[in-house]
């Protein structure tokens, strides 16, 4: 009966909506791709490869938006855990880690392209690349951490309790072209007058921007729910073999 409950109080998603949800992810891409390669104009302060590599800026920005979101679902996940001691939050906070960790290896990747033919090289130890590649790193170690543990409610008190921890980089990495002389442009709101590198947009480019953070962001959704409700399966099997071998 305690296993019917815990059943009965895990949400599930039905297929139609998820699927509207991947069918409105896909397009939503490639408006991104359309807007991006071809809708927005080109940096008028850039030429030849610049200023094509340049283009590659909408995906990165959208994979930002998608490590944000990942990150910012695993501390509302470990928080739900932290009071309820229910496993689907956990799940939502695990879910959240993985997907917003493939989003942030992204964010370096495609980082990494844009300043090759930029700064002359692949990468540098900027303050922002720096952190960047820090967060990534100490959420790939939180999986690894997970991993570690057999428990199902200890890993997942252990596990919410380094989400929260590990959170605190993220607003770091954002603030680190702030704060630190970078040559990272600061893109969106504030400045840093010690900043070495500057970025401004035309009209075309911010409504190129705005698509790209929004796909991205339906994305990071239509990701996160699938592996949810994958993770939710892997704790129903596990379950059942509880009540089989017991």
């Amino acid at each position: 009966m305690a296993t019917q409950a815990r059943r009965a109080s895990s949400p599930s998603w039905g297929f139609v909506p998820v699927l509207a949800l991947d069918v409105l992810a896909a397009v939503a891409l490639v408006v991104t791709v359309w807007a991006s390669l071809i809708y927005a104009a080109p940096a008028a302060n850039l030429a030849g490869a610049e200023q094509t590599a340049q283009r590659i800026f909408y995906f990165h920005m959208g994979a930002n938006i998608g490590a944000l979101l990942g990150f910012l679902a695993s501390v509302i996940g470990s928080l739900g855990y932290l009071v309820t001691r229910s496993l689907f939050w956990d799940r939502l906070a695990q879910a959240g880690v993985e997907v917003g960790t493939v989003f942030g290896v992204g964010v370096i990747v495609t980082g990494s392209l844009w300043a090759r033919p930029t700064w002359n090289t692949y990468w540098t130890w900027d303050p922002r690349l720096t952190t960047a590649t820090i967060t990534v790193l100490i959420y790939l170690a939180y999986l690894l951490f997970r991993n570690g543990i057999d428990n199902r409610h200890t890993r997942a008190r252990f596990s919410s309790i380094y989400a929260l921890i590990a959170f605190l980089s993220v607003p770091l990495t954002y603030y680190s072209a702030r704060w630190f002389r970078s040559i990272h442009p600061v893109v969106l709101t504030g400045e840093n007058p010690d900043a070495q590198g500057g970025f401004g947009l035309g009209p075309s480019m911010e409504v190129a921007l705005s698509i790209s953070m929004a796909s991205f962001a339906v994305l990071f959704l239509a990701l996160w729910i699938h592996r949810v409700r994958q993770l939710g399966l892997q704790d129903r099997i596990y379950e059942l073999r509880e009540e089989l071998y017991r």
